[in-house]
């Protein structure tokens, strides 16, 4: 049961992280998305169309992302060959990517421009980050739903709950509410973490990074328990 129930926790914690990520260096550095790459997919060919310039951070984040994901894999699948359990690593390097992000944003000071050198490079530290928890979700949380792309969530849960509320299958109706009863703390936390971080970066600026580096601290110490736990129980 303690397995279960952290297993279903870290999940919502880590929506809570990217929903504020996301909010924070949107806000903080000139339209950057860190978690929903999708978003600077859309900002840099909507740049490109129009003739405008566009932002370098946008540019390098699409490539950023892929590298850190398939650096991700790369580790966890070292992990797995020698006997370490991948969830818990990720996790630590998902806190040292946003701790070296706030560090950054934090010495640059109230002011940062965010085609400087030094936000660019804060920000795929962030970036990097998203992708690292995008990758361990897919590793190390199977079965979980995504913690950081809401849209595929949303679309889902509605389903089910079409499916749980007109279904005729009472098999197709359970599976569905199984499902749903994963997806909507993530949909959840995300949200509060957009909120909590807009407030935040209004209030205190890129310092508000803070909040998801001590949400990742919290994250490291539930997937530690969980790795020790799933260890006893085989």
């Amino acid at each position: 049961m303690a397995i279960a129930r952290n297993a279903g926790m870290l999940p919502a914690v880590l929506s809570v992280i990217a929903g504020s990520v996301d909010a924070i260096s949107f806000l903080g550095l000139g339209g950057l998305f860190t978690a929903h790459v999708t978003g600077n997919l859309v900002v840099l060919v909507a740049h490109l169309a129009t003739g405008g310039h566009a932002p370098v951070a946008n540019i390098l984040s699409v490539p950023v992302f892929v590298a850190a994901l398939g650096l991700s894999r790369l580790l966890a699948g070292g992990l797995e060959r020698i006997g370490f359990a991948s969830l818990r690593s990720l996790l630590v390097l998902q806190l040292s990517l946003l701790a070296g992000f706030f560090a950054l944003c934090a010495l640059a000071g109230a002011s940062v421009d965010p085609q400087a050198t030094k936000a660019i490079v804060a920000g795929m530290l962030g970036v990097s980050a998203m992708a690292v928890q995008n990758a361990l979700v897919q590793i190390s949380l199977k079965g979980v739903p995504s913690t950081a792309v809401m849209t595929t969530n949303i679309t889902r849960f509605v389903m089910d709950i079409g499916e749980v509320t007109f279904g005729r299958k009472p098999s197709n109706a359970a599976r569905a509410r199984d499902r749903a009863m994963l997806t909507w703390p993530a949909i959840v936390g995300f949200a509060i973490g957009c909120g909590l971080g807009a407030i935040c970066e209004a209030a205190i600026g890129l310092r508000s990074l803070a909040l998801p580096v001590g949400l990742a601290v919290l994250a490291v110490a539930m997937g530690t328990n969980t790795d020790i736990e799933k260890s006893e129980a085989q």
